[in-house]
């Protein structure tokens, strides 16, 4: 056992051997307990704290979802509202054509209508004004019967080949 005594490993394990035990009497055991303990449950709250802001991550990201597809719907319902108000606005456009060509086709006919009525009193005047002529002319030149009749018979032929 002397030899124990000089050999230097020995001494260094009996040096370890006491260092631990210095180091379990001073508590260090608990002091590095501790502070695993106070680490993990740091680490337990960062978990926490991670799970709790992916859940509201999560429950933000279902909002914008939401808030997304009600943005898509009204801009739908916009579009079908403008569809909707330009398909009355050429109805409108159109039937506002449609009554302008009505109105321009009755205007057109109206004068039409007084082009003829003044074109027919035209002819009535002139088959008046000859008639007045052919009576001055058989009273003033004092025409015999058979002269008369001739006369009468070529104003009223006259007439309705003006008439015509």
């Amino acid at each position: 056992m002397t030899y124990l005594f000089s050999d230097t490993s020995f001494w260094t394990f009996v040096g370890l051997i006491s260092f631990f035990v210095i180091l379990f009497f001073a508590g260090v055991h608990k002091a590095l307990g501790k502070a695993l303990d106070d680490r993990a449950e740091k680490i337990r709250g960062e978990l926490d704290e991670a799970r709790r802001l992916r859940e509201e991550a999560q429950e933000l990201l279902a909002s914008y979802e939401r808030k997304h597809a009600e943005a898509a719907e009204e801009a739908e319902q916009i579009i079908k509202k403008a569809r909707a108000q330009a398909e009355y606005l050429r109805e409108q456009a159109q039937d506002e054509i449609t009554d302008r060509i009505e109105r321009r086709t009755a205007m057109a006919e109206q004068r039409i209508a007084q082009a003829q009525a003044q074109a027919a009193k035209d002819v009535r005047s002139l088959a008046a004004d000859l008639a007045i002529d052919a009576a001055r002319n058989l009273l003033t030149d004092g025409l015999t019967k058979p002269q008369r009749t001739k006369l009468v018979k070529s104003a009223i032929a006259d007439v309705e080949d003006r008439l015509n």
